[in-house]
């Protein structure tokens, strides 16, 4: 069995260090133009050459989308933009719309192209057309089942299947949404998505107007359209069994601290099913508990198996977590980490620490300072660095986390 492909968001150059530094083998992330997520930072075209320098020498990849559904006016300049990222090595282009990819397969024939789970791939015979037609290779539909999945890889064997195992489950049909565009003008097939799916939502009775019952969800409010969330953490085996090449996470606008979480867990996941079966399953609850550190929204698991189903979960609450720094250096003599501050923290905090290959750890935060060495009760101010006293060495690029318990 050849070991699958684990492949990360990157929203920004940032994010893209820390999906490498936690385990993944390649990023997908959009450039300056023709990708689906407009608002979620994206890259210059220095950013991507600088995203491909920190890649390559790693034997990592890195994937840009061009899966907007292009209008006439679109096509106006792509040939420029696909030669600049041919220069710049990138090691795929993500493609929906069939005019982009006559476009990139004319202009840069030799850069492989991956169509997008936009363009509603759901049967071994659309995949192989696209195969036929150049593709690499073909990232799945989200309603394609499992079972579905192992046969299109059979009948593809030469084409590459990728397919979503972790990450937000959109309402529509393989991401065809016109709901944002119908409620705030901005279209999500022209990468403008405003998740009106993750709106709170109230009902009114017909003959009761202006009176507006809640929906209960959760103490967050109530999204009455938005799915769960996509975990297929425990389905590993079932996965590499059907073929897959590449397990792919959403969540390009997700925050750092999410990506590093979510890849640290697959990776770990990967790695202990390749190595030893019993590790992976006996680790599979520690697991769990660490991706809903990463999100609050309940996991099933999509389409896989049918409708979708609820994986059982430890009740949310027991812990609430806070992203609150990173780690830039360790100085030992001192036993104190320097931490660029991302959320405000206070000396009594539990603090927890999340590094690339250690397990994490919490401790109370007893010793806090300012970079003169002044002693601080709190780190109240975005960016601010820190000496936080920690009781054991910490990589630079370690997390930290504030714990509190209800």
């Amino acid at each position: 069995m050849n070991k699958p492909e684990l492949l990360a968001p990157a929203g920004n150059l940032e994010k893209l260090k820390f999906a490498f530094l936690y385990g993944a083998d390649a990023v997908y992330l959009g450039g300056p133009g023709y990708g689906l997520r407009a608002g979620a930072g994206n890259f210059s075209l220095e950013e991507i050459q600088e995203g491909v320098k920190i890649a390559h020498p790693q034997g990592k990849k890195v994937y840009v989308t061009l899966n907007v559904y292009a209008t006439n006016e679109d096509l106006e300049g792509v040939e420029s933009y696909l030669l600049k990222l041919k220069d710049l090595k990138v090691d795929g282009l993500i493609i929906s719309d069939l005019g982009l990819f006559r476009a990139a397969s004319a202009a840069v024939p030799r850069v492989p192209i991956h169509i997008s789970t936009q363009a509603n791939t759901t049967n071994y015979l659309a995949a192989q057309g696209w195969g036929e037609m150049g593709a690499r290779r073909v990232v799945a539909a989200r309603e394609v089942s499992l079972e579905g999945l192992k046969t299109i890889k059979e009948r593809n064997p030469r084409l590459q299947l990728e397919a979503f195992v972790h990450g937000a489950m959109c309402l529509a049909y393989s991401g065809r949404c016109f709901l944002s565009a119908y409620l705030s003008g901005r279209s999500a097939n022209q990468g403008e998505c405003a998740h009106s799916c993750r709106w709170r939502y109230q009902l009114m009775e017909e003959l009761r107007p202006g009176e507006y019952l809640p929906v209960e969800e959760d103490e967050k409010g109530s999204y009455i359209i938005s799915p769960a969330d996509l975990c297929m953490l425990e389905f590993i085996p079932q996965l590499v069994g059907a073929g897959i090449d590449s397990f792919k996470i959403e969540g390009r606008m997700k925050s750092l601290h999410h990506v590093a979480t979510v890849v640290k867990v697959y990776r770990q996941a990967m790695d202990a099913y390749f190595n030893s079966h019993w590790e992976y399953i006996r680790r599979i609850p520690q697991w769990k508990e660490e991706l809903g550190k990463a999100g609050s929204r309940p996991f099933n698991t999509g389409f896989y198996f049918g409708p979708p189903k609820m994986i059982p979960q430890e009740e949310a609450g027991q812990q609430k977590i806070r992203f609150v720094g990173v780690v830039q250096k360790y100085e030992s003599g001192r036993k104190a980490a320097l931490v660029e501050q991302r959320n405000r923290f206070s000396l009594g905090d539990t603090l927890e620490a999340v590094s690339p290959r250690e397990d994490p750890f919490q401790w109370q935060l007893e010793q806090l300072t300012d970079l003169q060495g002044e002693a601080r009760q709190a780190a109240p101010h975005p960016k601010e660095m820190v000496y936080v006293g920690v009781p054991r060495e910490l990589p630079p690029g370690a997390l930290l986390r504030r714990v509190s318990r209800e």
